[in-house]
């Protein structure tokens, strides 16, 4: 039987690796629209991390879910800072 964590390390590189391969073929103008889309997918990371620190499980899941929270809500509202601020300098 194989290690759960060896199989969780296994997807996590490929998909790695299959991101940072998707990303290099984008070209800059599509960067802006694609990293609105993103944010949204973003947001599901939130939703995820609120559930993972309101489980209570152990404080360790407690605290890493706390974390992830607020990383995936900086990352989340950074991204739509950084949209809003290149969509205007498309306004007159």
């Amino acid at each position: 039987m194989t290690d759960p964590l060896l199989v969780g390390l296994v997807i996590f590189v490929l998909a790695s690796f299959i991101g940072f391969e998707v990303i290099n073929k984008v070209p800059p103008t599509l960067h802006t629209p694609l990293m609105s889309g993103s944010n949204a997918i973003s947001g599901i990371a939130v939703i995820g991390a609120l559930l993972m620190a309101g489980s209570g499980h152990t404080t360790l899941t407690v605290v890493l879910g706390f974390i992830a929270t607020v990383l995936a809500t900086i990352n989340v509202v950074g991204g739509f800072l950084v949209t809003d601020r290149m969509l205007q300098m498309f306004k007159r």
